[in-house]
């Protein structure tokens, strides 16, 4: 049976985008950490939408995280055509305020486990009529971000790989999509420690992550290249191309400072 593979798939955006794709008619193995939120999903999506769900608790900070997702699906014969690279986190304040093993382990999460996946799952994917990458970047792709430096970096190598790829696999049968959301209705705030003066901004153009999934699943199964959430963020983007990069980049640190 053909399934979708959603990492970050308890919370927020990855399950909303889990529940879209079950309302499509999609199979789905869930990864996350939380053994009880994957229980609770799993078996929410299987009675709601009569779909097939199975999920694997996984912590993607750890490097040998991704193989063990692939064996789960190699050994259970689950058949992935749609791989939702879309778990990660975000770190705010100065550089030197959190642990190297901090650092290292949101650049595992946010890259290495998405890299991983995508190396491990390609050649299944291509043997398929019709599959689908989709990664999940972040408006903070376009520009640096102080005091969010180094996540924003993360997501930017997740656009600039998701498009370099997507160019590679022109001609095969699998489409590669990258989607980056601005602020989000979601924990993402919380985990990131961000203050209060990037709380009011951020709730100022908040999307619903339902929203945001739909978007996501439309534009993936549309085989589009590239989508940012929102006129707002759009606006943004457009503004990072048109504007000095220093009065941009001194903008944005001013709400993570």
């Amino acid at each position: 049976m053909e399934y979708a593979l959603i990492t970050g798939a308890s919370k927020g955006i990855g399950k909303s985008m889990a529940e879209e794709l079950a309302r499509r008619g999609f199979n789905l193995v869930l990864v996350a950490r939380s053994v009880s939120l994957l229980q609770e999903e799993s078996d929410n999506l299987s009675r709601r939408f009569g779909i097939q769900a199975d999920f694997l608790a996984a912590d993607l900070s750890l490097p040998e995280s991704a193989e063990k997702v692939y064996n789960f699906c190699q050994q259970k014969n689950y058949n992935i055509t749609v791989l939702v690279n879309n778990a990660g986190y975000g770190l705010s304040g100065s550089f030197e305020r959190y642990s190297l093993d901090e650092q290292l382990n949101m650049m595992q999460v946010n890259m290495g486990a998405l890299v991983q996946l995508t190396h491990l799952f390609l050649p299944r994917l291509l043997s398929q009529p019709q599959s689908y990458i989709l990664n999940i970047a972040s408006s903070a792709a376009y520009q640096a971000v102080p005091y969010l430096s180094l996540y924003a970096a993360t997501k930017s190598f997740v656009l600039s790989f998701s498009r370099g790829l997507r160019a590679e696999l022109s001609g095969s049968t699998v489409s590669v999509t990258c989607i980056s959301p601005g602020a989000t209705d979601t924990e993402f705030a919380t985990r990131a420690k961000i203050g209060e003066k990037g709380l009011k901004a951020a709730a100022k153009v908040n999307m619903r992550p339902e929203k945001v999934a739909s978007i996501a699943i439309n534009s993936m199964l549309a085989k589009k290249s590239e989508v940012i959430t929102g006129g707002i963020n759009k606006l943004g983007a457009f503004l990072v191309w048109l504007l000095p990069k220093s009065l941009v980049e001194k903008t944005a640190g001013g709400l993570y400072k």
